[in-house]
């Protein structure tokens, strides 16, 4: 069973806000297509006790705001389905599907000795790619956000074959049980990451001795590795015959407060995927031609405000690349 849902009309009223006309012929087609489960992610600080959370709302939210035409499949269990937080996905423009699950990822994230903590209360179960609309499938590109392992290899075979993808590594390099800590998982070569042309994943998923060798040889040659790592910037790799070519460090964008660091990472591959997918248009649109520059931003802002409210709008990142 999944549910639809048409996009709503834009936020604010502009371009900036990556809101698109409903009588659009062409939005049943968009041009980017998000997948994963959201999360509940436990807080004192809702009325609710949790927030919506999981990259696939992250990545759709940012996509949609910087403009792009984008549809997102996104697995709920019976209280997602009624959060709040959909509806600013609606509001910029995304094509929401609701796949209903009888339990979705539940996560709880507490401050330990110099890093965060995440407990997992509940793993979730898979989402079933029937859940995706044949038209959907012409899209030109897809970001496949797990959070908790749920996309099994049938979903990378959805993409058409000239299509651009992008992986949120994290999701699967976890091991998840309910009432104990995340727990690392070696990478591993999977359909997903065979298929990725650019994949992201940051330090702090990762175990403390994992090889950057060992990464690459879980990718396609031709692949781009976004390796973030917080407020020290991160690098990014082009993978060559299972090994990573010459490292490009970039430096992070200082955020003006941190209210909320949840889903930086699933912003910044959102980021470097909008400007990709611009190309030579990016610095007209984006005010930067660098992908890098662009992500990087864009994850900064997100930090400033409580879940998916942090996320920024075209203008507001324009505003702040450095």
């Amino acid at each position: 069973m999944v549910m639809d849902d048409a996009p709503g009309g834009p936020e604010g009223g502009g371009p900036e806000a990556g809101g698109t006309d409903p009588g659009d012929a062409e939005r049943d087609i968009p041009e980017v297509v998000v997948v994963g489960s959201a999360s509940r992610d436990l807080t004192a600080d809702d009325p609710r006790g949790w927030r919506l959370g999981g990259g696939v709302n992250y990545g759709a939210l940012t996509l949609a705001r910087l403009g792009l035409r984008t549809a997102a499949i996104v697995g709920v269990d019976d209280a997602g389905a009624q959060a709040a937080e959909l509806e600013l996905l609606r509001a910029a423009g995304v094509q929401v599907r609701l796949q209903p699950l009888s339990t979705a990822p539940v996560f709880e994230l507490t401050e330990g000795p110099g890093h965060r903590i995440q407990t997992c209360h509940e793993p979730g179960v898979p989402l079933d790619p029937a859940a995706a609309p044949k038209a959907w499938r012409d899209a030109g590109a897809w970001f496949f956000a797990p959070v908790a392992d749920e996309l099994g290899d049938p979903w990378a075979a959805l993409p058409m074959d000239d299509a651009i993808v992008g992986l949120g590594w994290q999701g699967l390099l976890r091991d998840l049980a309910p009432g104990r800590e995340t727990a690392p998982r070696a990478p591993r070569r999977t359909a997903l990451t065979a298929r990725a042309g650019i994949v992201g994943v940051s330090r702090e998923d990762l175990a403390p001795n994992t090889d950057l060798g060992d990464l690459a040889r879980c990718l396609r040659r031709g692949a781009t590795l976004l390796l973030t790592d917080s407020a020290a910037g991160g690098l990014s790799a082009r993978v060559e015959d299972g090994r990573l070519g010459r490292l490009r460090r970039y430096p992070a964008v200082a955020a003006r407060s941190v209210v909320d660091s949840t889903g930086a990472g699933d912003v910044f591959l959102a980021g470097y995927l909008a400007a990709v997918l611009a190309g030579p248009a990016a610095e007209a649109r984006f005010g930067t031609p660098s992908p890098l520059r662009l992500a990087a931003t864009a994850a900064s802002a997100v930090m400033e405000g409580p879940g998916l409210h942090g996320v920024p709008t075209a203008r507001e990142i324009a505003t702040r690349i450095p």
